[in-house]
C-alpha cells in the first residue's frame, strides 16, 4: 500500500514521484496517458514507485487516510478530476492541489469541500522540472489540521534553505495566492533582466561577454537564480546552425495567467503594482510581431549601438537591477499583505520570503536582506524604509535615471525600469499632484475633494 497518490505524470508530476520514491515513501501514480505512466515505471526501476490504470486503482493502492496530490492544467480539469475522486474517497482523506490554480477557484473548491470531511489543499509549487525532482519550492495552504497530516512528507521533498524547508502558508487559498505573487514578482524580474540585456547587446557585448557579464553580477549582490541561468543561456549553441540559440530564438514571450491573474487582484485590491503590471503589457506587446515589424518601417529612431563606456553600462545596468529587483519584491510582499489582511488568509511575509529562498524561481540573496528587515520590523509597510534598502536604493536611483537616459536616446524599450522609478519616486513623496485631479473630478462630477486644513468633504461651485 503505498503512502501517496500522483495524479499527473507529465514532467512536474512524474518527477516529483520520483523525489518522493527518493526519500523512501511509496508511492502510486496515475494519468490517463499510457504512456506517462510506463515513462514513470522505467524512471523509478528499484525505486517504490508504481503506476494504477484508474483512479479505482490508485485510490485501491493507498493507505488510509489516503493522500493524493493532482499536478494536472489549471482550471476544468482540476474539477473534473476532483469530482472523479469524491465518490471514492471517505472522510479524512486529503487532496492537495500542486498545478497553478487560480486562487479564486482554490478558494471554491476549499469551501465547497469544507463540510465533506474531505481535506483539500491548495499549493503552489515552484522550481520547474529540476526542483520537482530534486526539491521544490512548496506553498501550501488551506487549514492547519490538514497541512499538519502532511507536513512530514511535504517537509522531506521540499528545497531547504539553510536547512529550513516548506511551510504552511495561510487559510483556504493562501497557498496558491502566495504562488501567484511569486510569479508576478518573476514576471518583473524577467522583464527587467531582459531590459538590461536589450541595452547591453547595443553597447557592443557580445552573447560571451554577456555570458561573463551576468556570471559576474551572480557572484555579488545580484546573485539569484534568475541571473545564474541568464549567464548560462549566452553560452548555449544552436544544435542546427552552430549560432548563439538565443539569437535564434523569436522574440515573442508566452504566459500562461499568473501575470494577469496578479495585476487583476492587485487593481481590485487598490495596491499599485505597475513593475508587474507593466511586465504583463510587455510580454503582450512582444506577441504582436508582425505589427511591430511593420511598425518598425515607419519610423527609424531606433539605435542598434551606442558609444557609451562598456563597463559604465555595465556599472550603470547592475545597479538599476538591484533597484528594480527590490521594487518588484516591495509591490509583491505589500499585495501578500493587503490580501491577507482582506480575506483573512492570516500570512506570516517572514515565512515567505524564508521559503522562496530555496527551489524557487525567485530565489536571490536579496531574500535573506528582506527577510531580516522583516525580522526587524514585523509591521514593515514596505521594505524600501527599512534600513536594509533605503541606503541603497537612495545610491542606486542615479543609475536606474542613467540606464532610463541611454534607453530613450537609443529608442530602447526599458518601460520595467520606467516604472520602478517612478514607483519609487511617487512612494516617496510627501506631495503629488493628485490635488488637481480631485478639483477637476468636482468640478465636472461633483464628486467632492478633501482639504488640508480640516476634516471633511467638500464641494465647490467652480464657475459663475
Amino acid at each position: 500500500m503505498a503512502h501517496f497518490g500522483m495524479i499527473g505524470l507529465g514532467t512536474m508530476g512524474r518527477n516529483m514521484a520520483l523525489n518522493l520514491a527518493d526519500h523512501g515513501f511509496e508511492v502510486c501514480g496515475y494519468d490517463p496517458n499510457e504512456n506517462q505512466r510506463k515513462r514513470l515505471e522505467e524512471e523509478a526501476a528499484g525505486k517504490p514507485a508504481t503506476s494504477a490504470g484508474s483512479l479505482q486503482d490508485l485510490v485501491n493502492n493507498l493507505q488510509s487516510p489516503k493522500i493524493i496530490m493532482m499536478l494536472v492544467p489549471a482550471g476544468k480539469i482540476v474539477d473534473a478530476v476532483i469530482d472523479g475522486l469524491l465518490p471514492l474517497l471517505q472522510k479524512g482523506d486529503i487532496i492537495i492541489d500542486g498545478g497553478n490554480s487560480h486562487f479564486i477557484d482554490t478558494e471554491r473548491r476549499f469551501q465547497t469541500l469544507k463540510n465533506s470531511g474531505i481535506h483539500f489543499i491548495g499549493m503552489g509549487v515552484s522550481g520547474g522540472e529540476e526542483g520537482a525532482r530534486n526539491g521544490p519550492s512548496m506553498m501550501p495552504g488551506g487549514d492547519k489540521e490538514s497541512y499538519e497530516q502532511v507536513k512530514n512528507i511535504l517537509e522531506s521533498i521540499a528545497a531547504k534553505a539553510e536547512g529550513e524547508p516548506c511551510a504552511y502558508m495561510g487559510n483556504t487559498a493562501a497557498g496558491h495566492y502566495v504562488k501567484m505573487l511569486h510569479n508576478g514578482i518573476e514576471y518583473a524580474m524577467m522583464q527587467m533582466i531582459s531590459e538590461v540585456y536589450s541595452l547591453i547587446k547595443i553597447s557592443g557585448f557580445s552573447n560571451g561577454e554577456l555570458s561573463s557579464v551576468f556570471g559576474e553580477w551572480h557572484q555579488g549582490e545580484l546573485q539569484s537564480f534568475l541571473v545564474e541561468i541568464t549567464s548560462l543561456i549566452f553560452n548555449k549553441k544552436d544544435e542546427e546552425t552552430g549560432k548563439d540559440l538565443v539569437d535564434m530564438i523569436l522574440d515573442r514571450a508566452q504566459q500562461k495567467g499568473t501575470g494577469l491573474w496578479t495585476t487583476q487582484s492587485a487593481l481590485e485590491l487598490n495596491v499599485p503594482t505597475p513593475t508587474i503590471d507593466i511586465a504583463v503589457t510587455m510580454r503582450y506587446l512582444s506577441a504582436l510581431k508582425a505589427e511591430r515589424v511593420k511598425a518598425a518601417g515607419y519610423f527609424d529612431y531606433h539605435k542598434t549601438n551606442i558609444s557609451t563606456d562598456k563597463e559604465v553600462i555595465k556599472t550603470i545596468c547592475g545597479e538599476a537591477l538591484y533597484f528594480g529587483f527590490t521594487i518588484a519584491y516591495a509591490q509583491g510582499i505589500k499585495l501578500i499583505q493587503a490580501a491577507s489582511a482582506t480575506s483573512n488568509y492570516e500570512i506570516d511575509i517572514k515565512k515567505v520570503l524564508k521559503i522562496w529562498r530555496g527551489g524557487c524561481i525567485i530565489r536571490s540573496a536579496m531574500l535573506n536582506d528582506l527577510h531580516k528587515a522583516y525580522l526587524q520590523e514585523p509591521d514593515l509597510q514596505i521594505v524600501i524604509t527599512s534600513p536594509l534598502f533605503s541606503k541603497k536604493l537612495s545610491e542606486k536611483r542615479n543609475s536606474v535615471v542613467a540606464l532610463l537616459k541611454t534607453a530613450m536616446d537609443t529608442g530602447t524599450p526599458a518601460a520595467a525600469f520606467a516604472s520602478a522609478l517612478n514607483y519609487f519616486d511617487a512612494y516617496t513623496s510627501a506631495q503629488l499632484p493628485a490635488n488637481l485631479i480631485q478639483a477637476q473630478r468636482d468640478f465636472f462630477g461633483a464628486h467632492t475633494y478633501e482639504r488640508i486644513d480640516k476634516e471633511g468633504s467638500f464641494h465647490s461651485k467652480w464657475t459663475s
